[in-house]
């Protein structure tokens, strides 16, 4: 008798166990199941930008992630009930499997009361870029400079240092970014350059191909960041859009806007030159996010909220 009870007790105890395993596995199962995290462009390549779009399995407060190295803070899409986040892969990631990790707090009242999390893996695949040398001529003093305008060049890389790399914590953008102005394109992001017979860097920016004085309007609302000349850039502005998304504008010959301003997307920045280190009137146009540039053409093609 003492035999059969034992053993119903023990028949009991591994119900019980199993019923809370099965219980447990389940609910973690439906919580990840109604995790849905999708990226725009659907193939990443290193340099391009990217729109995060994440629908959360319970009623958030707030939404934050990681992604390579960078952290994201996610705005809310009430239309859409989704969470979003811009972002980007720089021109040095290695291509692989890359995680985004999300952390988010429910909203108060709202179950469950601990922090939710997931992660969902993305491929990023090495970019296509024209490798085209295009033979330019510039000015000695930009391949050769004097110590005099090695010291003015020193000075613009502390200015840009102090500058390109803020990162403040509101997002000023809203909708899509629109091109700065209306001309064919005679230089693209990636391509490598050659002044004077020198190999330079990858051209990292768009470059447009307008007559000098041509109107250039802001991609997207924000606030200027810099308005002054420097060295290679001649007279530049940066717009800063918040949570490290950079528009640069190069090469201009008249300033419109002044440091501090805020401004509104198609507002006219300056017009089109060919100051600084330039092989004559046109607009390079250049995007920057936490450090590191991406490629403008690719922002202007997102469909942003």
């Amino acid at each position: 008798m003492k035999r059969g009870l034992l053993g119903r007790v023990f028949r009991k105890f591994w119900l019980t166990a199993l019923s809370c395993l099965f219980l447990t596995t389940f609910s973690t199962g439906v919580l990840a199941s109604t995790w849905s995290v999708h990226a725009q462009p659907a193939r990443l390549v290193n340099g391009s930008p990217v729109l995060f779009r994440v629908k959360a399995p319970a009623k958030l407060e707030s939404l934050k992630g990681s992604w390579i190295g960078h952290d994201l803070i996610f705005s809310f899409d009430a239309r859409t009930k989704t969470w979003f986040a811009l972002a980007g892969v720089s021109m040095e990631t290695v291509p692989g499997s890359y995680g985004l990790e999300l952390s988010g707090e429910a909203a108060p009242g709202k179950s469950p009361d601990r922090p939710l999390s997931f992660t969902k893996n993305f491929a990023v695949a090495r970019g296509k870029y024209p490798r085209i040398e295009v033979k330019l001529s510039v000015e000695s003093k930009f391949t050769e400079p004097t110590s005099q305008q090695q010291k003015e060049i020193e000075e613009g890389q502390q200015i840009k240092k102090d500058y390109l790399n803020r990162v403040t914590p509101g997002r000023e953008w809203e909708g899509s970014f629109s091109a700065p102005a209306i001309a064919a394109i005679s230089d693209v992001f990636g391509s490598e350059r050659i002044f004077n017979g020198k190999t330079s860097s990858p051209h990292l920016g768009l470059d447009f191909r307008v007559p000098s004085g041509t109107p250039v309007e802001a991609m997207n609302d924000g606030t200027v960041l810099l308005a002054r000349p420097l060295y290679f850039e001649g007279n530049f502005v940066v717009i800063d859009h918040g949570q490290g998304l950079l528009t640069l504008y190069m090469h201009l010959s008249e300033f419109n806007v002044k440091e501090g301003e805020q401004i509104k997307r198609g507002q006219i920045l300056g017009l089109s030159g060919g100051t600084g280190r330039a092989t004559g009137p046109h607009l390079h146009v250049a995007v920057r996010w936490q450090g590191t540039y991406l490629d403008p053409a690719a922002l202007l093609r997102l469909q942003l909220p």
